[in-house]
């Protein structure tokens, strides 16, 4: 077990892509120091079937429900209706929610739609946000300011923005960011970008597996052990020791979800 104890805050460990060896990947999770595992879901589906499987790992992996925005169809209002009542059934999170037009714009009046029913469902639950976006940060930030006073906090999952976007989410100041291997690749601008506007009490660390692997495993399947990798990176980005990196941002991610 490593002395740097850390959290991946975001692992689609329920996937398929685990099916065959996903207690082999918790445990080298373990014993690269990686103390929880949260796990979001993308629709109804996967929000009941994350809430079985956290169940078998009680203290390790913690389940979150909501519906993705690309999961947003004809049928979003009835998932909603659905996923609804999953939260108080030990979800730690609403999410992953959120807004996402890079590949396309057909469902943006629904995919706004139901980001501002869950948004309403944290307001109500305390419960925070584990926000996706893509290609849509305007939209995001201009519905989230309707409940910025109400809002319990929560992740923008998945940063990779530059600095100016980076401070107009910084604004919401009980949110922090999700950073993941887009830090370890070689063409990336946040080892610049993150020191230079976000204090590592605004960051919590994330793998996105199975995807978005870091260096030096870019282009295989992702999984919390490689949480080392992000943690190394940032460490020297910030001209910091890894044992504060990983104190810090587990400090943040239990602060962030109170129930863990």
């Amino acid at each position: 077990m490593s002395s740097k104890l850390f959290i991946d805050t975001h692992a689609h460990l329920d996937g398929e892509e685990f099916s065959q060896d996903r207690q082999e990947v918790m445990q080298r999770a373990r014993e690269a120091g990686c103390k929880a595992i949260f796990v979001p879901a993308i629709d109804l589906k996967t929000s009941e079937r994350i809430l079985s499987l956290c169940r078998q790992y009680p203290g390790f992996l913690f389940p979150m429900a909501g519906l993705h925005p690309e999961e947003v169809k004809d049928d979003w209002q009835e998932q909603l209706k659905q996923i609804r009542p999953l939260l108080a059934c030990g979800i730690i999170a609403i999410g992953e929610v959120g807004l996402d037009y890079y590949w396309s714009r057909e469902f943006e009046r629904e995919q706004l739609a139901a980001l501002e029913e869950q948004v309403k469902w944290s307001v109500e639950t305390r419960l925070p946000l584990m926000i996706h976006c893509r290609k849509a940060q305007n939209e995001l930030v201009h519905l989230l300011r309707h409940y910025e006073s109400e809002l319990p906090g929560g992740v923008f999952h998945c940063f990779t923005g530059n600095e100016k976007e980076a401070a107009e989410l910084l604004q919401f100041d009980r949110f922090v960011l999700g950073i993941g291997g887009v830090l370890t690749f070689k063409k990336s601008h946040l080892p610049e970008t993150l020191p230079a506007v976000v204090p590592l009490e605004r960051i919590v660390l994330e793998t996105d597996a199975p995807y978005m692997a870091p260096v030096p495993h870019r282009g295989e399947r992702n999984e919390s052990a490689f949480v080392s990798h992000i943690l190394t990176r940032m460490a020297e980005a910030y001209a910091v020791d890894e044992e504060l990196v990983a104190s810090v941002t587990t400090q943040n991610a239990e602060r962030i979800f109170p129930k863990i």
